[in-house]
């Protein structure tokens, strides 16, 4: 007999009672990798004087790559009210910062594919192209040097906030590991500033991945008081990923880079901001252990470029959720409804061929809509092949859907909870009480009652993919509600950072400044 289609996706179930023990069990995972991996829990030279500056005091501007433009940071006395809500709390929120002759371009695969120096000669290009207009729309003096911040969106190791080494990329770039991503920046503006006369030299102010640059740009434009703050940074696109202040104590002394403070701050007391890269390595035996690695995902990672790379975004990331989506199906119409599988749409046979984008808006109003979408995107094979869709696998193909996303959404709750009690932010009780992590007293984070927790996201994959914030926040609250019981003592808030990448570059950059001119003077 054919299997019930939820009977069948029965491996991607995953309860609240789980999600708990694996936010247990990753938060353990998470303080083994800080103390221990040497491509995991990367430590930057952002302190929480940086993070956190004293309200009105960083003010200046600054730009980045792969998006180029100028930044504003507002003193305390030009903050706005936006008259646009706030999607959590549904309240106006102060725009603290204006981006000015922002551009875009999209990194072509010829420009991935060339020697890197082909790739910064780009960039520098770019960056040239947005320096000229601001020269003429501000009238900028040509012969003062402007201050440069930058996010890129790869694993680096930092020893200073304006030096990053690269580690190899990967996803179709051709740049290998400890090159200077500072230097190949400044050949590349210099090579257009030498054919363009009048563009001013550029310095490198400021670098940060792109998660530690959404977690500095959520806490600069966040609302914080006693009973509210912004805790962490979370990237759920393409790829996972997630950045939140830690103690230096937690890492592995050879990770620690110079950390940069603010005046009147002892650098030793300071938290600073760890890019975790947390889907790289170490989940696996977690999510192993409570049964949430499928055979579907073996399956997936064994096709991998690097199998046994990355587990976490494989179930959780917009790069991968449409290849899951396709292994399940496939399998289900070949081995549960005896279809051959040549006889099967040709773009359902090829890998990635049906997208995460596809999935993400796969669902209800009604079955027939349902069934010209499947109709359009992957016409049958043929007169002959004795396959046809019908709305009856249109409604399993969305249940497919649902199931991959409410099982990275739960995922990815269970991780952020974890992270943030690695963190010292949540105090896990019992068997991760005090006596076994010595957060509480030992930096002063652990949360009062019914503190609010926020967490900055950005990324299409949570935003758009089916119900994924939704659940997630579910999620989170069910997770604490299990450690907790009815009335936690903090509430979990996933609340939007969208652009933090430039707008992160920003006010790292405007902060570097600040101190770069202090020091000078």
């Amino acid at each position: 007999m054919e299997p019930d289609i939820d009977d069948y996706l029965r491996p991607l179930s995953v309860n609240a009672e789980t999600a708990h023990q694996l936010a247990r069990e990753l938060c353990r995972a998470f303080r083994q990798l800080a103390a221990e991996s040497p491509v995991q829990f990367l430590a930057t030279p952002v302190s929480e004087s940086i993070l956190r500056p004293p309200r009105g005091s960083e003010k200046g501007s600054g730009g980045t790559n792969l998006r180029v433009g100028f930044i504003e940071l507002l003193g305390k006395e030009e903050t706005t009210t936006l008259g646009k809500l706030d999607l959590q709390n549904g309240s106006g929120h102060p725009e603290r910062l204006r981006r000015h002759l922002e551009k875009s371009w999209p990194i072509l695969d010829h420009l991935k594919n060339e020697h890197p120096d082909e790739l910064f000669s780009w960039i520098g290009k770019c960056i040239a192209e947005v320096i000229s207009d601001g020269c003429q729309t501000f009238d900028l003096p040509r012969d003062v040097t402007l201050p440069l911040g930058v996010t890129f969106s790869f694993p680096m190791v930092q020893h200073t906030l304006s030096q990053a080494e690269l580690m190899s990329m990967g996803k179709g770039f051709a740049i290998t590991s400890k090159a200077d991503l500072g230097s190949h920046l400044l050949q590349g503006y210099e090579s257009w500033r030498a054919s363009e006369a009048g563009l001013p030299p550029i310095r490198i102010a400021a670098i940060a991945n792109d998660a530690v640059s959404t977690l500095v740009s959520f806490v600069y434009q966040s609302q914080e008081n006693k009973s509210r703050k912004a805790v962490m940074g979370l990237i759920c696109g393409t790829g996972s990923n997630a950045t939140i202040p830690l103690r230096q104590n937690m890492l592995h002394p050879s990770k620690l880079p110079k950390v940069e403070v603010l005046n009147g701050h002892n650098p030793d007391e300071q938290r600073i901001a760890v890019n975790t890269e947390w889907s790289i390595n170490g989940t696996a035996p977690a999510l192993r252990s409570l049964g949430l690695i499928s055979k579907w995902d073996e399956q997936l990672d064994a096709a991998g470029e690097v199998p046994g790379f990355q587990p976490l975004e494989y179930m959780t990331a917009g790069r991968y959720l449409g290849e899951l989506g396709r292994l399940i199906l496939l399998d289900y119409l070949t081995n549960c409804q005896g279809y051959a599988a040549d006889a099967l749409p040709a773009k359902l046979q090829q890998r990635f061929g049906l997208t995460t984008t596809f999935l993400s808006h796969f669902k209800p109003p009604n079955p027939s809509a349902l069934l010209t979408q499947l109709e359009v995107e992957f016409p049958a094979s043929g007169a002959n092949s004795g396959f046809v869709w019908t709305e009856e696998l249109a409604i399993k193909i969305y249940k497919i859907a649902k199931a991959i996303e409410v099982r990275a959404a739960a995922i990815v709750a269970a991780a952020t909870v974890g992270l943030l009690a690695c963190a010292g932010d949540i105090e896990l009780r019992e068997s991760l009480g005090q006596a076994e992590t010595g957060h509480s007293g030992a930096n002063g984070s652990a949360v009062a009652a019914q503190t609010d927790l926020v967490v900055g996201y950005t990324g299409g994959c949570i935003a758009h993919f089916q119900d994924y914030l939704v659940d997630c926040q579910d999620f989170l609250d069910s997770i604490l509600r299990q450690e907790f019981g009815s009335e936690p003592p903090c509430r979990i808030t996933l609340s939007p950072c969208h652009d933090g990448g430039i707008t992160g570059a920003g006010v790292l950059c405007g902060a570097a400044q600040a101190q770069y001119e202090l020091t000078k003077g």
